[in-house]
């Protein structure tokens, strides 16, 4: 029993991560509410990230993904230049079955009782729609619709960002920031995927796609007849001769000890969250000559805008803020050219210097 118990505060602690600040386990039995929020820092101001409804394998595994989540928040908002910290929630169950409009009411007050310390927005499985009924119990839901006093859709300054941090990868390795002529494979055409190949295309980009939804991809190819081509998987999409850019746009865990060794791009950018499966896998890519945009570097477009929407939306100025995500990319390709590091690991220190120096200011 006391072997299991140190091993869940293990989990949740995650010391060799620098530990998460606060996890909250919500449950509402008369709705079947089964949620987890996790609070990774606040060292630069509330703790800002969304909230995914996913039928997760186990419990345990929605606990590991709201932490790893809320990580990546943290670096993300840092690197964005947001004055927010990092966290996540997930929902446990499967959206087209558990989500109620009952459901999010309670969820909206568990959300509302942590006082501001979690600032919540939509992710996979949760829709502009379901943060307007979550923000009549909370002041702390973003992501809304501009009819209830929201940004909207965040999924289309996400893309945008992508796109930004395509182009400074392009003028990395290629020496132009253009992606006209380039075969570029989206894995992934839901919510911000679709976005991504508009802005593709608009650049002159040769467009290959999949998703586990045929209908996704048959949508795309019916709006783009003859423009933009379909593989059946994703193991076929990174197969894909001649492929220039590979971006995974679904799900994390894109980038593990199957998927590494056979992808024949030679840039590896995407909106998904997590796409390292394991530390160290960094390393293999870079080991390839695959550049690495970081994904909570280049994915953050949509932070950016729920973010702004606690101080009045404004999306001319968060455009501006999410084209940034392309002079943020070089920076971070150059710091790790200079530190011979992989650029996730370049990532990472620029982060975390600037959480480090925020508590440091708080300290004094």
């Amino acid at each position: 029993m006391t072997e299991m118990t140190d091993g869940v505060l293990h989990t949740l602690f995650r010391t060799e991560q620098g530990g998460h600040e606060q996890v909250v386990l919500c449950q509402d039995r008369a709705t079947g509410l089964k949620a987890v929020i996790a609070i990774h820092s606040t060292a630069l101001g509330p703790a800002l990230g969304g909230t995914r409804f996913h039928a997760y394998a186990s419990d345990g595994e929605a606990v590991l993904d709201a932490l790893n989540l809320a990580r990546g928040m943290s670096y993300k908002n840092a690197l964005a230049g947001l004055d927010h910290g990092g966290g996540k929630a997930v929902i446990i169950g499967d959206p087209d079955l558990l989500k109620s409009e009952e459901l999010l009411l309670a969820y909206g007050r568990f959300v509302e009782s942590l006082g501001g310390r979690y600032v919540t927005a939509c992710d996979v499985g949760t829709y502009v729609a379901d943060m307007d009924v979550v923000a009549r119990e909370t002041r702390w839901a973003t992501g809304r619709s501009p009819e209830n006093g929201g940004a909207g859709d965040s999924s289309v300054l996400t893309s945008y960002g992508v796109f930004q941090g395509m182009r400074a990868s392009a003028q990395h390795l290629w020496g132009d920031p253009t992606l006209r002529g380039r075969k570029v494979g989206v894995a992934g055409v839901g919510k911000v995927g679709r976005h991504l190949v508009e802005h593709l295309l608009e650049d002159g980009a040769e467009v290959v796609i999949t998703d586990v939804r045929r209908e996704s991809v048959q949508e795309i190819l019916d709006r783009h007849p003859g423009r933009v081509t379909a593989t059946f998987d994703t193991d076929s999409l990174i197969r894909t001769e001649g492929l220039d850019i590979y971006a995974p746009c679904a799900l994390g865990g894109a980038l593990n000890d199957a998927s590494v060794p056979v992808l024949t791009a030679k840039v590896v950018c995407g909106a998904a969250n997590n796409q390292l499966a394991h530390p160290g896998v960094e390393k293999d890519l870079a080991d390839r000559g695959i550049l690495y945009a970081p994904d909570y570097v280049v994915n953050a477009g949509g932070v950016i805008q729920v973010a702004d929407e606690l101080h009045g939306f404004d999306f001319d100025r968060c455009k501006a803020k999410a084209s940034k995500i392309f002079d943020t990319t070089l920076a971070i390709f150059t710091r790790a050219k200079e530190d011979g590091i992989p650029p996730a690991a370049a990532a990472d220190r620029i982060a975390e210097q600037r959480m480090a120096d925020a508590r440091g200011a708080v300290a004094v």
